[in-house]
């Protein structure tokens, strides 16, 4: 629950007490690329639909970020179908209120199948909740935190807009007339934990705190990161599902206060050639009923495999195979645009192998456990994921091929990187990551795929259309560099 929702445990019972001053409610679900698609609606209207839910247009499951129809029909939404309705029903534990748009309550919607009642195969929020479920029929759970890096941009100022109207659209408007290039960041230079850049724009700098804080998303870290103009968040870590919704809301609270200032904050992978990317890092443990780590050893083990498992349990030995084993059938997952791959290579602090390590921030996969660190922060740090990504299906897939490795036992099949080793090096053992999305979505659909054991067929063939379709327009797309290239040359 967010902290400006008072701290009250909202039911259907007490919802309208809780909503005894409002007028109006604002409600949002997440589609597959991780946007917040909702609506404004009025208390007497959502009063009563809190229940049992309402009719919401299934084409946010049959189009892209840009409201583009798939070139391919897929089954949830399509011409054939008519679009139809699926059920939104709000997440009453979700209750938050908007401290920038006058504290308007706000609810997250789930979607379900109009016919049976059970989640759509593609509502992330549902995919992450049947792999949590695996877990609560053992009386367990999951706990997870997330950290966002993002570069900022302020168009400059332009005569004929209206100052008062001088917001994000500004960005738009310049780039229709200038190269993306031209477009300047909010600061510049590469100034990393820098305690002076944020000052230059203080009080937006401590409005996205601030309102966060607010808005039940809270930021345990904040500070500028290696970049022009680039912050990092690394948001309070809590239960898995509502690790997920906090992190989606992060983007929503730094967009809409961008917003206001007139800057455009960008979560693409790599927005600038020759700069770090955007990471979007995901920690997960396992915990028991009783909150204990499942994944620390509680005395060191004097034979283990490899020394950097010496005080990581059997359980977090598997999960750990199970990561690796089906890392490679995930990667649309992770990283699921064209730019995505433009952060995965060598020399830019990006993990591109099938890798892990104690303490290690080059592999894959970081191992933090004792002896650095204390037993109850055991956990996974997988740092493949971008900024860019859908937050709620990079944890169902961490969860759910983890889980897989718990239930198969698993071996971990490649040793871990020493210190000072390179990821891609002589001596990472680990096999290369796709290197492009056309080479990870046909991994990721092939018959025998470990995404297909863990999702099912209708979700791969649903999120793996999708990726075709991300495809199937940059190929078609002529860029500038190609342009600037042979223009006069061939």
């Amino acid at each position: 629950m967010g902290d400006s929702g008072g701290g009250t445990e909202v039911t259907y019972d007490s919802l309208e007490h809780v909503l005894r001053n409002d007028t109006k409610v604002k409600v949002a679900g997440i589609d597959i690329d991780g946007v917040l698609r909702g609506k404004l609606m009025s208390k007497k209207k959502f009063l009563g639909i809190a229940k049992d839910g309402f009719g919401f247009c299934s084409v946010i499951f049959g189009w892209d970020m840009h409201d583009q129809t798939y070139f391919k029909e897929l089954k949830i939404s399509n011409a054939e179908n008519g679009y139809h309705d699926i059920i939104a029903v709000p997440d009453l534990s979700s209750f938050r209120r908007i401290p920038w748009e006058d504290d308007v309550p706000f609810f997250l919607v789930s979607f379900l199948d109009p016919d049976h009642r059970g989640p759509i195969s593609a509502c992330p929020r549902g995919l992450l909740k049947t792999a949590v479920d695996k877990l609560e029929k053992q009386d367990l759970g999951a706990m997870a935190g997330a950290e966002y890096e993002f570069f900022q941009f302020r168009a400059p100022v332009n005569d004929a807009i209206d100052p008062k109207e001088r917001n994000s659209s500004s960005t738009a408007k310049f780039l229709q007339e200038n190269s993306h290039s031209a477009l300047p960041p909010l600061t510049e230079g590469m100034f990393g934990y820098s305690l002076t850049r944020p000052v230059h724009n203080q009080e937006y700098y401590y409005g996205i705190y601030n309102a966060c804080e607010k808005f039940g998303c809270g930021i345990e870290g904040w500070h500028t990161e290696s970049g022009p103009g680039v912050f990092e968040a690394a948001l309070e870590f809590g239960e898995i599902k509502q690790m997920a919704d906090k992190a989606g809301l992060f983007k929503y609270v730094v967009k809409s206060l961008g917003s206001k200032f007139g800057i455009t904050p960008c979560f693409m992978a790599k927005p600038r050639e020759g700069l770090p990317g955007n990471s979007g890092h995901m920690h997960v443990s396992i915990v028991d009923k009783s909150g204990k780590n499942m994944f620390y050893r509680e005395s060191k083990d004097p034979n283990p495999p490899y020394q950097d498992l010496e005080y990581l349990s059997d359980m977090g030995r598997h999960f750990l195979a199970g990561l690796l084993d089906g890392l490679p059938d995930v990667m649309p997952i992770v990283a699921p645009t064209i730019n995505s791959y433009k952060r995965l290579v060598e020399n830019f602090w990006a993990p591109v192998t099938v890798s892990w390590g104690l303490e290690h921030r080059a592999a894959s996969v970081r191992l933090i456990a004792p002896p650095t660190a204390s037993p109850k922060a055991t956990r996974f740090e997988v740092r493949v994921a971008g900024a860019d990504a859908n937050p709620f299906l990079v944890l169902a897939a961490i969860l759910a091929l983890g889980w897989r490795g718990v239930e198969k036992k698993l071996d971990i099949n490649v040793p871990p990187l020493g210190k000072g080793q390179n990821v891609g090096g002589a001596s990472d053992k680990g096999v290369r990551l796709a290197k492009g999305l056309k080479e990870a979505t046909v991994q990721m659909m092939r018959k025998e795929s470990v995404a297909r054991e863990v999702f099912g067929d209708e979700f791969v063939e649903h999120f793996g259309g999708t990726r075709e379709h991300e495809i199937r327009l940059w190929d078609e797309a002529v860029t500038d560099w190609e342009f600037k290239r042979y223009v006069e040359t061939v």
